[in-house]
């Protein structure tokens, strides 16, 4: 049996195969999308959901035509991101990311839309759902003919099958915020008294259901009648495609963002920069999330070409990498700039930026900014990661690390294992949501006992 899985990446598409019965990844095709549309001011992240589609059924259909029918196919990509369907099930807007920043703008009283609904439900932020949900509503900027709200993937699964109502699990109901962990269902009472406009929530389910079959679609050679599952989270996703064990490990992803990730089997108040999301049937998932994560380690190599002169199509990482090691060996590790790198502010205070100290004379070297960098990354991580101890009072036993911002960055990882005092394993996989979101399809369709046991085929490097 095989299964593929459709990954809808904040920059790329990822769609690969897998073998469900020993979990070996058979094929994997990762396009830029490139699906960015100039928004109505400055703080828009919008994409084009039709161009998302087109290439996505491209692919798929290209993937199909070289390794066969799969059995089941599994959704997941970016969370937080909202977009809008019409009765027909075709999307009238641009899907609004999870970087959106329309929620930071600020309302008549003073304060933004994301601190008007934290203050009624406790959790919104910009790029949240809800949030953008929010402030369209009140800028008059919903579509007229909108009649129900998705994700991107979900909606990808939608015209898949075919269908024309969108319907979402728990994890992604969760991620656009103003959401109820504890009763399953969005903070109705309190969004009603903002007079937020719940008539175009989705369907939610109460798991990642097959929600349907596909249509055939000759002109790309995707076949009628294979199940397709809701869409998993792609925090979730990832976790369920590199973890075994969710009770005992922690997961470092390093991205374009970057998030640590730990489950727990009880309901737990998120505190801080700590997220509570759903994940299994039996665990919940502890989430961090730094908003700028690997993205600051690219934007560091972007620097060092400009001060070069070269802005060729030459990257500078492995020179990056030779010069913090010649540092660390020179100066000792201690030595680096101390980088907080939130760039792009926090999830509690968006406002909140970067900072460099610790410079000296003896210090002023590209080495030493760079280690300062990766350890900065980490460092963001790590102090979420003991906030997680202290809330369950348990600590992991494992650590793994995914993502390509850490698997492409073999000092990243060995930094990381000497502030997690563990060794860490690396997915055989690279595409680890796509490949969760396959295995959890298997598990859906009826083609596994559960989901847990997929998960013992995950093999690491």
């Amino acid at each position: 049996m095989r299964a593929m899985g459709i990954d809808m990446g904040t920059t790329t598409i990822s769609v690969i195969m897998v073998d469900g019965e020993n979990g070996e990844l058979l094929g994997s095709r990762t396009v830029t999308h490139r699906a960015f549309l100039k928004g109505i001011s400055a703080v828009n992240k919008i994409q084009d959901p039709d161009k998302l589609w087109s290439l996505t059924r491209q692919t798929a259909g290209e993937m199909i035509k070289e390794y066969g029918k799969p059995d089941s196919i599994g959704m997941t990509g970016q969370m937080h991101g909202v977009l809008y369907v019409d009765g027909r099930g075709e999307a009238v807007s641009p899907l609004y990311t999870w970087q959106d920043g329309s929620g930071n703008e600020l309302m008549a009283d003073g304060r933004t839309y994301a601190e008007a609904l934290k203050e009624e439900t406790g959790m919104a932020a910009a790029g949240y759902g809800m949030t953008t949900h929010y402030y369209l509503q009140k800028k008059g900027l919903l579509p007229a003919n909108a009649e129900k709200m998705t994700t991107i993937s979900d909606y990808i699964a939608m015209k898949l099958c075919g269908k024309t109502e969108p319907a979402i699990a728990k994890d992604m109901a969760a991620s656009w915020g103003c959401y109820d962990l504890e009763i399953g269902d969005f903070c109705r009472d309190e969004l009603e008294n903002l007079e937020v406009n719940l008539d175009m929530l989705p369907v939610l389910l109460n798991g990642h259901n097959v929600i349907g079959v596909t249509v055939e679609d000759k002109e790309v050679g995707i076949p009628a009648g294979i199940p397709v599952s809701a869409s998993l989270g792609d925090n979730q996703a990832s976790v369920l495609g590199s973890v075994k064990d969710l009770s005992n490990t922690v997961l470092v992803n390093i991205g374009t963002g970057s998030q640590v990730s730990f489950g727990t089997p009880v309901y737990l108040e998120a505190q801080g920069s700590i997220e509570l999301r759903p994940c299994t049937d039996k665990l919940y998932l502890m989430a961090g999330s730094g908003l700028c994560g690997g993205r600051a380690y690219a934007m560091l190599e972007q620097f060092y070409r400009e001060a070069s002169g070269d802005q060729g199509t030459a990257v500078m990482y492995d020179l990056m990498e030779s010069q913090a090691r010649d540092f660390m060996e020179t100066y000792g590790k201690e030595a680096a700039w101390k980088i907080r790198t939130t760039f792009s502010g926090t999830r509690s205070n968006p406002k909140e930026r970067g900072s460099i100290s610790g410079i000296s004379v003896e210090n002023f070297h590209p080495g030493a900014m760079t280690v300062g960098m990766i350890q900065g990354i980490l460092d963001e991580l790590y102090e979420m990661y003991r906030e997680m101890c202290r809330m369950t009072g348990n600590k992991a036993s494992h650590l793994v690390g995914s993502g390509n911002g850490i698997r492409k960055n073999l000092l990243m990882q060995e930094l990381a294992q000497e502030l997690f005092r563990m060794p860490m394993d690396i997915p055989a996989c690279r595409e680890e949501a796509a490949y969760g979101a396959a295995l959890q399809s298997l598990a859906s369709a009826g083609f596994a006992g559960s989901m847990a046991e997929m998960q013992q085929k995950i093999k690491y490097l």
